[in-house]
């Protein structure tokens, strides 16, 4: 079995794992207490990650040189890189809902890798000079890798308004810049049920209350401000749901926060790459304008989840916008623009 034929039998396989381990979860959302689906899930992810990440080996090996140079290639590692973050997510957070997301998005990509493009641009073919460099796999794969982290994150910002979706949120905390991250204490309610108030006495006295003792004479007590705050009833009902969504919530902004440094050095590298290729650092491609929008939408997230203080459904639904701003990015240009990154499939 030569190389070739390895490489169009993992790709096949990549397609069919990712398009049951997509099912699995699935099936998991509309069972929950079926918990099998969630181990079964992880592995399907796993064994993905590894056929590809074989895949990809398979065609160095055949190429002589890192499998990045067309959209084919590229293609799967930007798979291999979203199955990879999400098992980071997925193991961080503990939710199969991590999966029902990411699967989808995966066995997608690997769909219209494997099924959609001609069979012209699957085939290795010798580096054109501009890309014989070191640069290729330096700032190429970054990217990339940026791209897949990006995504996840933009796919659990989705999956967190989902979860919130007709409700309010009331927060409490907020989110530490370079520290970390903070338990937020999210409170849920039905849109159209006012919010509970707190113990708005005992703000006043700076967390001190007043009680009257068996000798009818008033004394001072430090007030447990966690235990007697009233609970609404959409957080009696759905405790689980409350968690979901801050966990959602904080691995979306964990992972941009690994993304949008990645993205930013290979912007850089980019950049140092194009003036030695074609003598300026920036020339304002269509792919350069695009990925300077990109990094402006997620610097824009980062400013107002750290600077602002901004949390739930309106950083969410910036992330979730950046989505789209990714895939137009990394595809959009490539396929339907005319410049230095088109692959000129469609045009």
């Amino acid at each position: 079995m030569n190389l070739v034929t390895i490489q169009n039998t993992l790709a096949n396989a990549s397609f069919v794992i990712l398009f049951g381990t997509m099912l699995v979860y699935w099936v998991g959302l509309a069972f929950p207490n079926f918990m099998a689906t969630a181990a079964l899930g992880t592995a399907g992810m796993a064994i993905a990650n590894l056929s590809i990440a074989t895949l990809l080996g398979a065609r160095w090996l055949e190429a002589g040189y890192f499998p990045l140079s067309n959209l084919y290639e590229s293609l799967f590692f930007l798979t291999w890189g979203i199955t990879a973050i999400h098992l980071i997510a997925e193991h961080t957070s503990r939710s199969r809902l991590v999966g029902v997301a990411t699967a989808p998005v995966a066995m997608g990509i690997t769909a219209f890798a494997t099924l959609t493009l001609p069979a012209e641009m699957q085939i290795a073919e010798p580096l054109v000079p501009a890309l014989k460099s070191n640069w290729l796999m330096m700032h190429v794969s970054v990217m990339m890798l940026s791209y897949a982290a990006l995504m996840v994150g933009a796919l659990l910002a989705i999956a967190f308004l989902i979860v919130t979706w007709g409700q309010s949120i009331q927060l409490q905390g907020s989110s530490l810049g370079i520290g970390g991250y903070r338990n937020n204490g999210y409170k849920l309610h039905k849109a159209e049920e006012p919010l509970m108030q707190s113990a708005t006495t005992a703000l006043e006295n700076n967390g001190l209350g007043t009680f009257e003792n068996s000798n009818g004479r008033n004394g001072i007590a430090v007030l447990d401000l966690v235990k007697t705050e009233p609970v609404s009833r959409a957080e009696m009902l759905s405790p689980q749901r409350l968690n979901l969504a801050e966990t959602l919530d904080n691995i979306s902004y964990r992972i941009i926060g690994l993304g949008f440094p990645l993205l930013t050095i290979g912007i850089i590298a980019g950049a140092v790459w194009a003036n030695e290729a074609w003598g300026s650092y920036w020339s304002w491609d269509p792919k350069e304008t695009w990925a300077l929008i990109t990094w402006l939408v997620f610097a824009a997230y980062l400013h107002a989840r750290i600077t602002r203080g901004w949390q739930g459904r309106k950083p969410a639904i910036l992330a979730a916008s950046g989505f789209v701003v990714v895939w137009i990015c990394y595809l959009g240009v490539n396929l339907l623009g005319k410049g230095l990154h088109s692959y000129g499939w469609f045009l």
